[in-house]
């Protein structure tokens, strides 16, 4: 059994496109998913980076290449009424639907609805009303599992999610969807064939291929 850990965050369509595609990537392989959603404007601080969504040039092409890898791959997305957007009351809602076990998780069941939320329908992402219906939608769930809620906006939630972004940085993340799994780092929804190979055994990765980008030297920097 594999541990792989998914860093997220629905305000992205890529790793909405790879939660998707997940099952089928992972297919013939046993493994157990850790949903792990973090704050990506975070990592993009952090990095001194501009979301694709802020740069202008690069706003409506982003746009069109995930609504065409939806469409090649089978996969539902619909652009929502406005983006980017907020997304902490969105993962706030879902870190207070984790459990005690595992308090900087998300299950898959809450994951999905966290995605569809944001890229099916067209909707307003940030409509409060809509965020109050998934909220009940989400009290409902955990009260069924006989657990106690924690409130979106506890101090106990928002460490939950500052926890799960400051260990990202630590392990090097810099952008959703990344997934960790035995010590690398798979980046991007374009990676899962990658990410795939490593599970099949590949010899790739044991070529030094991997390792080689350390040993590239930095020829200039820019200010």
């Amino acid at each position: 059994m594999t541990d792989i850990e998914f860093f997220y965050d629905p305000i992205s369509p890529y790793a909405h496109l790879a939660f998707a595609a997940l099952p089928q990537a992972l297919m013939g392989h046993s493994v157990v998913l850790h949903y792990r959603p973090v704050l990506f404007a975070g990592l993009l601080k952090a990095h001194g980076q501009l979301g694709p969504a802020e740069i202008p040039a690069k706003r409506d092409w982003t746009y069109r290449q995930i609504q065409w890898l939806a469409h090649t791959h089978g996969i539902r997305l619909e652009l929502p009424a406005t983006h980017p957007f907020n997304p902490l009351p969105l993962l706030r809602l879902g870190l207070a639907s984790a459990t005690d076990e595992a308090p900087g998780e998300t299950s898959r069941y809450v994951t999905e609805l966290l995605f569809q939320h944001v890229w099916h329908g067209g909707a307003d992402a940030a409509d409060p009303a809509r965020l109050a219906e998934l909220q009940a939608r989400l009290q409902d769930h955990v009260a069924q599992r006989g657990r106690h809620w924690v409130e979106p906006d506890s101090d106990t939630v928002k460490q939950r999610l500052r926890a799960n972004t400051d260990e990202a940085l630590t392990l090097g993340l810099f952008g959703v969807p990344a997934l960790v799994v035995d010590g690398r780092i798979f980046w991007g929804f374009d990676a899962l064939p990658m990410l795939k190979a490593w599970l099949d055994g590949d010899a790739w990765f044991d070529s030094g291929a991997w390792e080689a980008p350390a040993r590239t030297a930095v020829g200039v920097q820019r200010r």
